[in-house]
């Protein structure tokens, strides 16, 4: 058919899977915002905020049912949460956190991804974490997110950061979450949230030469394939555009 065609063919491929691994992030925010109050947008705020930015972000409809829905399914029992723990390539520090309803065959993908990038799945690593509220957002200034901070009850942080392009930052315990969110929606309503979840934060990072982070990243592109892996936790310190 010629080099034009394969040409296009590539680049249809390749938006293919720009467009999978978007829709991939944006139907994890879903679920976990889905899982983590009422799977029905009309009654959890944090959800029905998600899915609008989703929207914004041409996601079509049926990624965003399917989300809600693997929420659902996970309260009524239908799949279940599992967690795998080990030593990544480079010894990254990572923990695996599955949804599935095949223990055996979400076992066997999680182990062969460890096994092929020559890891090793079954170390405890989850001492190496600790669990902090997180928020990332643009549009206000320092004064105003320590004022608004101060004004908020239950909104005690422990770190707070501002780049040089406005780019704010804050970390708190996990119990300060809802605090720290309604202090500053209180203080600007229209701001938009590039992050507010509470994730494990690693206490140390490792760095990668070359060779092993060439193995770390194909290790994640290994469990990326898996349908039943919801989110990968790890110490390793990727390149920026990763």
């Amino acid at each position: 058919m010629g080099r034009a065609h394969e040409v296009r063919a590539a680049s249809m491929a390749k938006t293919a899977a720009m467009k999978s691994s978007k829709y991939a992030k944006w139907g994890k925010e879903i679920f976990a915002a889905a899982k983590a109050g009422v799977p029905d947008p009309e009654m959890n705020q944090g959800l029905k905020n998600i899915i609008a930015r989703a929207k914004k972000d041409q996601v079509p409809a049926d990624v965003i049912k399917r989300a809600i829905d693997k929420a659902a399914g996970v309260k009524s029992g239908a799949t279940k949460e599992k967690s795998y723990e080990g030593m990544g390539p480079g010894n990254v520090a990572v923990i695996v956190n599955c949804l599935t309803d095949n223990d055996n065959r979400t076992f066997t993908e999680v182990r062969t991804a460890f096994q092929k990038t020559g890891g090793t799945i079954g170390s405890s690593v989850s001492y190496l974490f600790s669990k902090k509220a997180i928020f990332e957002f643009e549009g206000m200034t320092e004064d105003e997110v320590l004022e608004a901070l101060m004004m908020g009850e239950n909104a005690d942080y422990e770190d707070m950061s501002i780049d040089e392009d406005g780019f704010v930052k804050i970390t708190a315990q996990p119990e300060s979450f809802e605090g720290i969110k309604a202090a500053i929606e209180a203080a600007k309503p229209e701001i938009e949230f590039e992050t507010a979840s509470c994730d494990m934060v690693p206490a140390n990072y490792v760095e990668l030469d070359e060779d092993h982070l060439a193995k770390f990243k194909r290790f994640l592109d290994i469990l990326a394939e898996y349908d039943d892996v919801d989110e990968v936790i790890h110490n390793a310190v990727l390149p920026e555009e990763e």
